[in-house]
């Protein structure tokens, strides 16, 4: 039987759009939607949840697989998204990045506990030469800035309107996240990172 011929890495831009295309379009219909919140809700959430999928989709095809954190994220836009839709109730896609975000601080506050550099068997490759004292102390950087990132999401969805939630996802979550990623760049060039060799991989975007 032959085996499957081996794909090319994709190129940056393809994998920046996989990673936060479904978002941006989430973003976009929310904010080019006329009429009452509801309308721009169950719009948003539809476009979302098929980006989503699309995402997937072209992962699958162009790199031959889809990463873990992909199918995460994407898997929980379907859920929270169809139970959105179902329901008629912005509290599931308002939730959604609460419960990604809790859920990788979850993951990588087990890995320490345990000795599984679970971080680094998913980003390894994007992070060359980083020492075991690296490894450790960026999965600790992150755990606890995804604690921050739940909290804060909790905050702003019950305190504030469903405008202003989006417009801090998208003005606040998002570059939050950015400067978070790349503050720990000394940190890992003290500890051993190639940077020729490095990839600047972002965390889920809830």
């Amino acid at each position: 039987m032959a085996s499957n011929p081996k794909r090319a890495p994709i190129g940056a831009g393809l994998r920046l759009a996989i990673d936060i295309g479904p978002l941006a379009i989430f973003f976009l219909v929310n904010f080019l939607m006329r009429g009452p919140d509801i309308a721009k809700l169950l719009a948003g959430t539809t476009a979302f949840m098929i980006a989503s999928a699309a995402a997937m989709i072209v992962s699958r095809w162009k790199a031959g697989h889809i990463s873990p954190m992909l199918w995460m994220t994407g898997t929980l836009v379907l859920v929270f998204g169809g139970l959105t839709l179902w329901y008629h109730d912005k509290t599931f896609i308002q939730f959604k990045p609460t419960f990604i975000y809790a859920s990788f601080a979850a993951i990588l506050a087990f890995g320490l506990a345990t000795g599984r550099p679970l971080l680094q068997m998913l980003l390894e490759a994007a992070y060359p030469g980083l020492t075991e004292k690296g490894w450790r102390q960026l999965t600790i950087n992150w755990a606890i800035f995804f604690v921050f990132m739940a909290v804060l999401n909790e905050i702003v969805r019950h305190k504030f309107s469903y405008d202003f939630w989006l417009a801090f996802k998208l003005w606040g979550a998002i570059p939050l996240t950015l400067v978070f990623t790349f503050a720990n760049i000394p940190m890992l060039l003290k500890n051993g990172l190639n940077a020729e060799g490095t990839k600047i991989e972002l965390p889920p975007e809830g």
